[in-house]
């Protein structure tokens, strides 16, 4: 989300100085994600599923969502553009509204605020070193006049993330049973 002002600016010449559709449309589709995300797992726990099932489940369709992005490389119509960044927004908030979740599923209630403490450590180290890839990728491109290519890169890492991290998840935690201390 922090990139996409520069890639609107850059591949659709968005005037980021004036109020625009396109980026109000991208970001209020994080908060249909979030709410969507988490209505979505309680509505399957409250259907009978297992609360584990409803996460993996929640958060697989959040990856699902995120993964059209990569297409995004393939269209310079800026709707189909907001419409795929919308989509991977969306499953970006819901994936959020997820694992913040499991950490209480399957932690004691005393160990959940230094869990989530570390794990938002390491999203701001994230956080900080993400968007200076971006730039060195960037910058890379921008030297050979195709900034284009570093835009598709970026698109794929972030298409596939999740579904990456969700296997992760699936395989470290496969009953994302609660730890015994």
């Amino acid at each position: 989300m922090f990139w996409l002002p520069s890639y609107f600016s850059s591949t659709f010449h968005l005037d980021l100085k004036k109020p625009s559709l396109p980026l109000f449309i991208v970001y209020a589709a994080s908060t249909v994600g979030a709410i969507g995300g988490g209505y979505l797992s309680s509505w399957l726990i409250k259907k009978g599923w297992l609360v584990h099932r409803s996460r993996k489940f929640t958060m697989f369709l959040s990856a699902c969502c995120v993964l059209p992005i990569i297409a995004a490389r393939y269209t310079n119509d800026i709707w189909m553009v907001v419409t795929l960044i919308s989509l991977a927004i969306i499953g970006n908030s819901a994936w959020s509204a997820n694992v913040y979740t499991i950490v209480s599923d399957m932690l004691p209630k005393k160990a959940v605020s230094s869990v989530i403490g570390i794990g938002g450590m390491a999203g701001a180290i994230g956080g900080v070193l993400f968007p200076l890839a971006i730039g060195v990728i960037l910058d890379y491109y921008k030297g050979i006049d195709n900034l284009v290519a570093g835009y598709n890169i970026i698109f794929i890492f972030c298409g596939l993330s999740f579904l990456i991290a969700w296997l992760l998840i699936h395989w470290l935690t496969p009953k994302m049973e609660p730890a015994k201390f």
